[in-house]
């Protein structure tokens, strides 16, 4: 991470460049659905009044019937920023681990970019994410039969609730690691991307400690940035009184955006010890390992006599 940091810019740039294409699409599909909603004078006039129950009334009017216009927008951006995210994060997550196998090994060495096989496990990834969605929706819906009207029970909605929700983000979680993981092995090993997947699983089983001690300084060491920066964010949140708005809301995002560029640089640095681990020479343990036996000088060589009892061409019976 100090030592190359083009590795740690090259992570930024790739990310940063999905998150402000997704933001200016987000906001575009935004402005283009409200294009759609009809405003009506009288719709003006109750909002003008400020008053909470005819501003409610309005918006109500305002956004009534718009449901299906608003279920195909969301679907249509989701696509398209899954599309963008997959070609995004197929080639900046090829041209990092390059580099990165650069400091282990001749460049020649590599692979081609297999640009198809990265972007096979990145759409593994949007699938997992999708049936993480889903699963949490139907999390919601199983909970929210526990509570009836005729023996409501929101504590229990709740509590089956949130445990199902950590279930399915642990799951999640650990599922996008290890996909996440499998894109080293097509840059290193040329593998697609089930192949890919099942070396990654190889190499979690014969490097488990390895990998574990890694993952734990490095969640320790995100943990600490992100104690930090909710420390910071709280600094110019202080004066949210005396500053105007604008300076408060940039001070913050500011902060934010630090984070997030540690926090690429932290992802680079686990990710080269991964690939440090892989490249690795094994060490052979002398204590385990056979010694060489050793080789004794025969009788004959170490007197310098003939045995007698040995026999020889001329004693063997006709």
């Amino acid at each position: 991470m100090f030592r190359q940091p083009s590795l740690g810019l090259a992570e930024v740039a790739w990310r940063w460049s999905f998150g402000f294409a997704a933001v200016i699409v987000s906001l575009l599909a935004v402005r283009e659905y409200l294009n759609t909603l009809s405003v009506t004078n009288r719709d003006l006039l109750l909002l003008r009044t400020r008053q909470p129950t005819l501003v409610s009334e309005a918006i109500a009017r305002i956004f009534h019937g718009s449901a299906p216009r608003a279920v195909i927008a969301f679907i249509v951006l989701a696509v398209g920023l899954a599309l963008i995210w997959v070609w995004i994060a197929s080639v900046g997550r090829t041209v990092t681990l390059r580099r990165i196998l650069e400091l282990f090994r001749d460049s020649s060495a590599q692979s081609g970019m297999r640009l198809g096989a990265m972007a096979e496990l990145h759409f593994m990834r949007v699938a997992v994410s999708i049936g993480a969605v889903l699963a949490g929706i139907a999390a919601f819906l199983i909970s929210a039969r526990i509570s009836t009207p005729q023996n409501p029970s929101p504590g229990s909605v709740v509590l089956i609730f949130f445990t199902l929700l950590f279930f399915i983000g642990a799951a999640w979680s650990f599922l996008n690691w290890v996909l996440s993981l499998s894109s080293i092995f097509v840059v290193t090993e040329g593998r697609n991307g089930f192949r890919a997947v099942s070396r990654a699983v190889s190499f979690l089983r014969d490097h488990s400690g390895a990998v574990l001690v890694t993952g734990t300084w490095f969640g320790l060491s995100h943990l600490t940035l992100f104690v930090v920066t909710s420390s910071m964010v709280a600094f110019p949140l202080a004066f949210a009184q005396i500053l105007p708005p604008a300076m408060v809301l940039g001070g913050v995002l500011l902060i934010l955006l630090l984070y997030f560029a540690a926090a690429d640089f932290l992802y680079v640095g686990r990710l080269t010890s991964l690939v440090a681990i892989l490249e690795a020479t094994p060490i052979i343990d002398l204590a385990v390992s056979p010694s060489p036996q050793p080789v004794l000088p025969s009788t004959r060589e170490e007197s310098g006599k003939v045995d007698q009892d040995e026999l020889i061409l001329g004693d063997r019976p006709e």
